[in-house]
């Protein structure tokens, strides 16, 4: 991992920005032209093109003056741009060395009075391990559909400061991040994000303000931090990884081989209060906790 410094000045955009700086449908193209970048689904670019849909991100998120924002996959620099006057700092992590060069550059040409509120940071978000200057206290992020679940999960569980996050994902994951227990759409991610805080819709996003255009929607998600219920994570995560893997069955059968037999399954179902007939997706994230922390010697 390296922070990415770029000196060289290369033309500024012959597009106009707009009066915030932010970046239209041709100045995001022109970026692209300028780099020979063909957006690829390997790394989920997908780049914000409208100028409302960045407002209404940097409106929800409810940044406070002094918040060190981080920002994974800023791509051409939509976002980050958005980002800059309402935070003290953004440290935007770029896993393509490509946008990472170009991101200050973007910042200089665009909004050079807040150049030095910007880190860019070349690192694969599900890889990165720290983080330069101060610690961030929220993200905010466009993340690519693919790695959506384990970046933010990853990031969560490695930056303990990150009271607050909103992030912009495809909508069937959001569904799932925000899903309440008893529905079909509740499921691994729910509870796992749940395990580290209260987590909610915060509205939809149409694929027409991206470019190149998704074949589906998207919605933000908002979480705001919260301690955890009593237990172990990696404990609670196994017992939850294990339910869902046959979410059709009941309880007793589907956490046989993690708790050594469907007998010991049930002793500990019954020594938590849960029902062993119960299937997975009944089940809050603190039933979770609970069921995981219960001796595996029972009668």
């Amino acid at each position: 991992m390296a922070e990415l410094r770029v000196q060289a000045r290369s033309p500024a955009l012959s597009q106009p920005a707009a009066e915030d700086g932010l970046l239209g449908p041709a100045a995001i193209r022109e970026l692209a032209q300028r780099l020979d970048l063909r957006p690829t689904k390997t790394l989920g670019q997908n780049f914000l093109h409208d100028a409302n849909t960045i407002r209404r991100i940097v409106r929800t998120a409810e940044l406070r003056p002094d918040d060190v924002v981080l920002e994974v996959g800023p791509g051409l620099g939509s976002l980050t741009l958005g980002l800059l006057p309402a935070a003290a700092r953004v440290v935007a992590v770029e896993i393509d060395p490509r946008l990472a060069d170009l991101l200050p550059q973007t910042v200089a040409d665009r909004r050079r009075d807040l150049a030095d509120r910007l880190t860019v940071v070349h690192a694969d978000a599900l890889r990165v391990t720290e983080l330069p200057g101060p610690a961030p206290t929220a993200l905010v992020a466009n993340l690519p559909y693919n790695v959506a679940v384990p970046v933010l999960l990853n990031l969560l569980e490695l930056l303990p400061t990150l009271d607050r996050a909103l992030i912009l994902v495809q909508a069937e994951v959001a569904e799932r991040l925000a899903a309440p227990p008893g529905g079909s759409a509740y499921g691994v991610p729910s509870v796992k994000a749940a395990w580290y805080g209260q987590v909610r819709r915060a509205g939809a996003v149409s694929r027409k303000v991206f470019w190149p255009e998704p074949n589906v929607d998207s919605g933000l998600v908002a979480l705001v931090r919260r301690p955890p219920p009593p237990g172990d994570r990696a404990a609670t995560f196994a017992v939850v990884d294990a339910a869902f893997a046959m979410r059709r069955k009941g309880l007793r059968a589907a956490l046989a081989r993690w708790a050594g037999s469907p007998s010991a399954a049930e002793a500990r179902l019954r020594a938590a209060g849960i029902d062993p007939a119960d299937r997975g997706e009944q089940l809050s994230v603190t039933d979770f906790a609970r069921l995981a922390a219960t001796d595996p010697v029972q009668p």
